[in-house]
């Protein structure tokens, strides 16, 4: 069983940065393909980035290609998510999400374990 914990989260301005981390425990990610989602009020979860098992390869949604980069430590078993230029639009609970099923991840559903989100908030 995985347990993972998100930090990272808070409140930023338009144009800001922050940088989220997601820890595992339980057992090692070294094997298991990780991805970032995140859910505003009245949305859906919606993909944001993927990364596989060595971390070289990664996938963004469109929303924030060029801005937002994914990478993993898997020595520290710990995903991380670097977001600049920050939006108001990227207001959202991200979540850290993994599989063991798959070599990406786009939708939700791939993802077999989450962690409990971590609020991140960008003022106008």
């Amino acid at each position: 069983q995985v347990q993972l914990v998100e930090s990272g989260g808070g409140l930023v301005q338009t144009g800001g940065s922050l940088r989220l981390s997601c820890t595992a425990s339980g057992r090692t990610l070294r094997r298991d393909v990780m991805a970032w989602f995140r859910q505003a009020p009245g949305m859906k979860r919606e993909f944001v980035a993927t990364i596989s098992m060595t971390g070289t390869t990664s996938y963004y949604a469109d929303s924030v290609k060029g801005r937002f980069t994914i990478s993993r430590d898997n020595a520290n078993n710990t995903v991380y998510l670097q977001m600049n230029s920050l939006k108001p639009e990227d207001t959202a609970v991200y979540y850290c999400g993994g599989t063991k099923a798959f070599s990406s991840i786009y939708y939700p559903t791939s993802c077999e374990y989450w962690g409990h989100g971590t609020q991140v908030t960008v003022s106008s």
